[in-house]
């Protein structure tokens, strides 16, 4: 299985769209299934159902941190490379969706009642949300 049909698969199961995309990676990453579940977990939902940032796109920004992501305070170049990939990541996004902004991305705010209920009646985690998972994980293997 593809690394992209993982991270669908995971989302599917019923974790957020951050923790598809972080977990997918973290093992070969160096981080272990569970620990990547846990902290990626407030991220889904646009960060903690506030409909702000995708939980896709903070999932890929965590494994671009993971792989490139500085340890050691002089250590400008991890820096730099961390960010410029994150920058091309959201450059790749934006091309396939228009934003990084999850009520912008999904057409109603989710962290409000009605946009819960719009996100329901529309089912838009099946349509859309995953949609946004597979784009990230695609992104990300191109990148890394």
């Amino acid at each position: 299985m593809s690394k992209t049909a993982k991270a669908v698969s995971c989302f599917k199961e019923g974790f957020s769209c951050s923790q598809a995309i972080l977990s997918t990676y973290a093992q070969e990453l160096g981080l272990d299934k569970d620990t990547a579940l846990k902290v990626s977990g407030a991220f889904g939902g646009g960060m903690a159902g506030m409909a702000e940032t995708c939980g896709a796109v903070t999932g890929a920004f965590m494994v671009i941190g993971l792989k490139y992501g500085k340890i050691r305070p002089e250590d400008e170049e991890s820096k730099r490379k961390a960010y410029a990939l994150v920058k091309d990541f959201v450059k790749r996004f934006k091309a396939k969706n228009s934003s990084i902004v999850c009520k912008e991305l999904l057409g109603c705010d989710i962290g409000t009642p009605e946009g819960v209920k719009m996100f329901k009646d529309k089912n838009l985690i099946n349509t859309l949300c995953s949609q946004f998972v597979q784009d990230a994980a695609e992104i990300i293997e191109q990148i890394l």
